[in-house]
């Protein structure tokens, strides 16, 4: 069993871990249908993609039909771009916005 002080290390250590923001896509091969989607950790948002999709719960009707259609195998979490780490806080959140809008646009990719 971990003690409270143990536990808390590895809670503290996994907080000074950079969180990758960025833009990132699901594709559909069979389909070729593209959702593209941004998030301040991309690590955490691909859990959450794939998970409420094979749970059949995730909220983007037509990226749930695609995945139930064509499964796992079929549709593909891809990293299209981070953000520079070094950019402040404040502008973080229209970087993301601006990315995400030029990846959708050069995708004709429907927003996530």
């Amino acid at each position: 069993m971990v003690s409270k002080s143990e536990r808390k290390a590895a809670v503290a250590a996994w907080q000074e871990v950079p969180k990758a923001a960025g833009v990132y896509a699901l594709r559909c091969a069979a389909s070729g249908e593209v959702w593209v989607g941004s998030a301040p950790d991309l690590a955490t948002i691909e859990n959450r993609v794939l998970f409420t999709l094979r749970q059949g719960g995730n909220p983007h009707r037509s990226l749930q039909a695609a995945w139930d259609a064509h499964g796992a195998d079929g549709v593909v979490f891809e990293r299209l771009e981070e953000l520079d780490p070094e950019t402040p806080g404040v502008a973080r959140a229209r970087a993301l916005k601006d990315m995400a809008a030029r990846w959708r646009e050069r995708l004709s990719a429907v927003a996530i």
